[in-house]
């Protein structure tokens, strides 16, 4: 399980960093804006959610021409960032808040983009279910994770060392499409692409790591620092695994898309004329 007040923490030391070292990011990114290109939806409001730096906003505003978009993120420092790229002319605005507890009205809002989010929620379908409620009916809801194949090369190398927890756990797109429709939103379609990083040394991986917020925050993460000579093993471990001298993390990246249903009909809502039921002939 994830630590919220840890994400927040890391995203906040990570935002001054972040734009030089998203390269992840913009992959995804740039891979989800493509899949969004042949979906037709008229918004007039979209919401980045999980916005970080704000590095979408702006191909979003042109790709909804019409739209306002709404920056949203857990972490403040982020938001600044995200502001500071905000020309006078652009109608974007930005808002702090968890993907769990959106400030938006039931139905109000029609694209909910997310790139890279949902690998730091620890409970998915408290989230989708909120997408589902501010989502309206034919709304999109687009997004790009991390696969269960992603950092298996650290997640190895760990395991060997010790019986923590360093590394995040991902849904499959099985699990991911069933918590989607549960939740109340519509015909969910994934596919799966795949990126390897490579790395010289140790050193600049961690750097990475540490750079876009992307460290352990795993509640059940061991509280005291990680001993010099377990992380030397370990670092040890990942060196004896390289290629031509090289580091080498897989990653997993899942995009999809689903569609907003409307708001759920709460059972008390539900009204049964009596007179109108038609009587057995005795």
């Amino acid at each position: 399980m994830l630590s919220r007040n840890h994400i927040r923490r890391q995203f906040e030391r990570a935002a001054n960093s972040f734009d030089e070292f998203d390269f992840v990011h913009a992959n995804t990114r740039d891979g989800l804006l493509t899949r969004l290109e042949p979906l037709l939806v008229d918004a007039t409001t979209v919401v980045d959610l999980g916005a970080g730096t704000g590095a979408a906003n702006r191909a979003l505003g042109k790709h909804f021409r019409k739209a306002n978009v709404i920056a949203v993120d857990i972490a403040h420092g982020m938001l600044i960032k995200a502001r500071e790229k905000k020309s006078w002319l652009s109608r974007i605005a930005f808002a702090q808040a968890s993907a769990d507890a959106l400030p938006f009205p039931e139905g109000s809002v029609d694209v909910v983009f997310s790139n890279l989010m949902l690998p730091w929620v620890d409970k998915p379908a408290p989230v989708f279910s909120e997408i589902a409620r501010v989502l309206r009916k034919g709304g999109i809801f687009a997004f790009a994770t991390l696969g269960p194949d992603s950092l298996q090369e650290l997640a190895r190398a760990w395991a060997a060392i010790d019986d923590d927890a360093h590394v995040n756990r991902f849904l499959d797109m099985h699990d991911l499409g069933d918590t989607l429709i549960n939740a109340g939103l519509q015909d969910p379609v994934l596919d799966v692409d795949r990126l390897s990083v490579s790395y010289k040394t140790s050193e600049r991986l961690f750097a990475d790591l540490t750079a876009v917020g992307g460290r352990n925050a795993l509640r059940n993460r061991a509280r005291t620092l990680t001993g010099k000579k377990r992380f030397a093993a370990m670092v040890a471990l990942l060196h004896g695994a390289a290629v031509d001298g090289k580091i080498s993390l897989d990653l997993e990246l899942v995009f999809g898309h689903c569609w907003g249903a409307g708001p759920k009909m709460d059972s008390s809502d539900f009204r049964i004329d009596a007179s109108q039921i038609p009587l057995r002939g005795s």
